[in-house]
């Protein structure tokens, strides 16, 4: 089968093409959205991960230095406050004992002499007389800079990884008398654990401290503090900055996103990071979610563009079909309610509203001269009685003034029907005036006048019946004098619910004027 022979077979049309046009289109870009989509919310992640492990970090860090110029500038504190009795032993040891009890995050106070040796120590369980090499180091280089000072964290005798800080004690002529120093016991809980425990295990991250010897000081994994931290990928290049963000291999292999901030009271490295295995599952779940979003914005789109293809034709069709049916109500309502989306629908829209315009005014145009009294012009009884159908339809209540000229086979008998239409035009163009807007007019038959007014306000009524009676006897006469006329009055719904009764009352009202002498109005 030839290409020609296959297209013929699939019997395609403008809305078909459209919509293979669309398929091919919706999932061309399904597929480039979701590849532009990972790719972005890949990078997007790893960069949130790493400025959020680099906040973490700086936080931590930040808080952990002004822990330790806060510690320093305690110990300054109590070594003034001794520096002035140094040889009084209970005042040394009164500060040494309120400063333990004060900061339970310390594992000793201490106060020692210019020599190193230990004088006051609180808790009394501290074993002075157990020092390490390091102890030894500690003091003497206290004695020697005579600055404040924070050790590196090294092994107590009983093995524990501590680190020591402490103020130089001064008299009052400057002169070095001795030192005061707190122990701090990192396999404890202590002020620093507590800083970086609080910031732990947020989507999978976790945080460390190393020294500048690449010694862990905090781990979450308590086995590992005190360890040296080797085969890590950053180390060389976080000893040469003091904060920053990186991606590296930990020792155990693993991919990480890291930030990290130096603590420049001690010259520690706060580290926090997260595996990049996590931080990527969490970008294909996060794809995942925006594929089916995205999926269901192009099926949305797919199915507008198909209710477009339907528009497109639709009106052609539509306008055809009132094509034929241009005597119904309201069509041209209808045929202005359609959209002409292109030219072609625009040309014939406005054609067939020509059309159905001339059809309209035709069928009025009939429908006048049926419901219409020709003589007169006024409406007829056909045509007042669709309005009463209307007010009753509306529940509008209403007056009906039935009209009789008096004498009227008087004028025709003696001077002509020619003559008897003159006086019957006078009248319905004294109806006109006389009436408001809203009031219908019609002549009924022969002399027969109505009028219908839609209310029952019978004393505006009864003024407009007297006075259309006065107008007609001032200004209508005849070769024998002035024309006359009698007035019936009735209301609906007030003198009956029945429209026919209400014309009967009306008529009833009408031949009382006529039996109490004419030219008269008479009602209830």
């Amino acid at each position: 089968m030839s290409h020609i022979s296959f297209i013929h077979a699939l019997n395609l049309n403008l809305r078909k093409l459209i919509l293979i046009l669309t398929i091919f289109a919706v999932s061309s870009l399904f597929i480039i959205s979701l590849l532009i989509g990972h790719y972005i919310a890949k990078k997007e992640l790893i960069n949130d991960s790493l400025a959020l492990n680099y906040e973490y970090a700086f936080k931590i860090a930040n808080s952990t230095d002004n822990y330790f110029r806060n510690l320093l500038s305690e110990l300054k504190h109590s070594t003034l406050a001794v520096s002035h009795s140094f040889d009084n032993n209970k005042l040394r040891q009164y500060e040494v004992d309120r400063l333990k009890n004060q900061a339970h995050y310390f594992n000793a106070v201490i106060i020692g002499d210019r020599r190193g040796n230990i004088l006051n120590f609180s808790p009394a369980s501290f074993d002075s007389g157990q020092l390490t090499n390091q102890d030894l180091l500690n003091f003497k280089h206290l004695a020697q800079s005579k600055q404040p000072y924070i050790s590196q964290p090294y092994y107590s005798i009983r093995h524990n990884l501590i680190i020591f800080i402490a103020q130089p004690i001064f008299n009052k002529q400057n002169i070095y008398q001795g030192y005061m120093g707190v122990v701090i016991n990192l396999n404890e809980k202590n002020i620093i654990s507590d800083l970086l425990a609080s910031e732990y295990g947020y989507k999978k991250n976790y945080m460390y401290v190393i020294d500048q010897s690449r010694q862990i000081i905090f781990h979450p994994d308590s086995a590992r503090i005190g360890s040296i931290m080797t085969n890590n990928t950053a180390l060389s290049y976080m000893n040469q900055i003091n904060r920053g963000r990186v991606e590296l291999i930990n020792s155990r292999g693993i991919e990480n996103l890291a930030g990290f901030a130096r603590i420049s009271t001690t010259n520690w490295i706060v580290v926090s990071q997260q595996p990049t295995r996590e931080l990527l599952k969490q970008a294909n779940s996060v794809i995942y979610k925006v594929s089916v979003v995205i999926l269901l914005f192009y099926l949305l789109i797919f199915l507008v563009i198909w209710k477009l293809s339907l528009f497109i034709s639709s009106p052609l069709n539509h306008l055809a079909k009132m094509a034929s049916r241009l005597n119904q109500p309201e069509i041209e309502q209808k045929i202005q309610a359609i959209s002409p989306w292109y030219y072609e629908v625009q040309k014939f829209k406005l054609s067939l509203l020509l059309s159905a315009q001339n059809f309209s005014k035709k069928i009025s145009e009939m429908n006048h001269h049926v419901n219409s009294d020709p003589l007169t012009g006024l409406y007829n009884r056909r045509g007042i009685d669709i309005f009463i159908k209307e007010m009753v339809d509306n529940h509008t209540p209403f007056s009906i003034l039935l009209i009789d000229v008096d004498y009227f086979k008087k004028i025709n008998d003696t001077y002509g029907h020619i003559q008897g239409d003159i006086v019957l035009k006078q009248i319905a163009g004294h109806l006109r005036t006389n009436f408001r807007k809203d009031d219908i007019c019609c002549r009924c038959g022969g002399e027969e006048f109505a009028v219908l007014m839609p209310t029952i306000d019978k004393k505006a009524v009864y003024n407009s019946a007297e006075r259309l009676r006065k107008k007609i006897e001032s200004n209508i006469t005849n070769l024998s004098g002035p024309v006359t006329i009698s007035i019936g009055i009735a209301y609906w719904p007030e003198s009956s619910k029945s429209t026919e009764e209400v014309f009967k009352i009306a008529d009833h009202y009408l031949y009382q004027a006529k039996r109490e002498g004419r030219n008269c109005v008479r009602g209830p």
